[in-house]
């Protein structure tokens, strides 16, 4: 299982990447992060920010 760390203004999520199932353009420069399963995040950083860091991971 591979975890990813992603920031937000509240505080971090360490996500399993395999559980992203979409992401969303936000405002003031935010992405919604859809999980599986569950309900979204919303992340600090544009979506092709948040995507390099959960292939990167």
């Amino acid at each position: 299982m591979k975890f990813v760390k992603l920031r937000s203004r509240g505080g971090d999520y360490l996500v399993v990447a395999a559980n992203v199932a979409y992401l969303r353009m936000d405002e003031n420069g935010q992405t919604k992060v859809g999980l599986v399963g569950g309900d979204s995040l919303l992340v600090v950083g544009d979506m092709q920010e948040v995507a390099a860091q959960i292939l990167n991971g």
